[in-house]
């Protein structure tokens, strides 16, 4: 007698229509309200890295929670000298709305994360980072992408900063050196809310109409 195959999971339509509507609020948040967040919430939310595919099971993802002001103001004078780097290389009309971009969160937001990869780190002896070492970097941002999810479940939002010089950012943080750095992110409550981005709002750039996928 054939054994029968098993079922995959399946979830039900609500469910799926609820997910599809999480995905259009996961937006990326600079305008925060300084309400703190719980702790025992934010707890929630980070048991999502634990949850995320990495390659070889090798769970490289670091966190570092800035929760001094030298750590803080460290991060934010980082943030000031690259955006002033980053300005300097536009011209035209992206010169006169860079400055009116708001592209932090640093000065409100209540939890600070900084979040890194272990390159050199043994668990998963190499398995798939042998040939492809990004793998380690794209796992961790694996990890952040169902922490963002998990957290704008909760309500809260999510901005996440590369205006940054990441080196100088280890260096201030006295990581160690094996550790790179893959996302600066400010976390807490939304001061407004939206289901698109705002960068399109502000007119810096415009959504792709479509998903074009290429076949060979």
């Amino acid at each position: 007698m054939a054994a029968t195959a098993p079922q995959p999971e399946r979830f039900a339509p609500a469910f799926r229509d609820e997910l599809s509507r999480l995905m259009r609020w996961r937006r990326d948040v600079r305008h925060f309200r300084p309400d703190p967040v719980d702790e025992a919430l934010l707890d929630r939310c980070l048991d999502a890295f634990r949850l995320a595919p990495s390659v070889g099971l090798s769970e490289p993802w670091r966190i570092l929670r800035l929760d001094s002001e030298t750590a803080r103001q460290a991060a934010r004078a980082n943030f000031e000298a690259a955006n002033a780097a980053a300005l300097a290389g536009y011209d035209g009309e992206k010169a006169a709305l860079y400055p009116r971009l708001k592209l932090s969160g640093m000065d409100r937001a209540p939890v600070q994360l900084a979040v890194f990869c272990d390159e050199a780190t043994p668990q998963g002896a190499g398995l798939g980072a042998a040939t492809m070492p990004e793998m380690r970097r794209y796992s961790v941002v694996a990890a952040i992408s169902m922490f963002w999810l998990a957290a704008r479940a909760e309500g809260l939002g999510v901005g996440w900063v590369s205006v940054l010089d990441p080196d100088r950012l280890c260096r201030d943080l006295a990581v160690p050196d094996d550790w790179s750095l893959v996302a600066y992110l400010c976390i807490g409550w939304p001061e407004v809310e939206r289901d698109h981005p705002e960068l399109e709002e502000v007119g810096w750039e415009r959504r792709a109409e479509a998903l074009h996928v290429e076949g060979r």
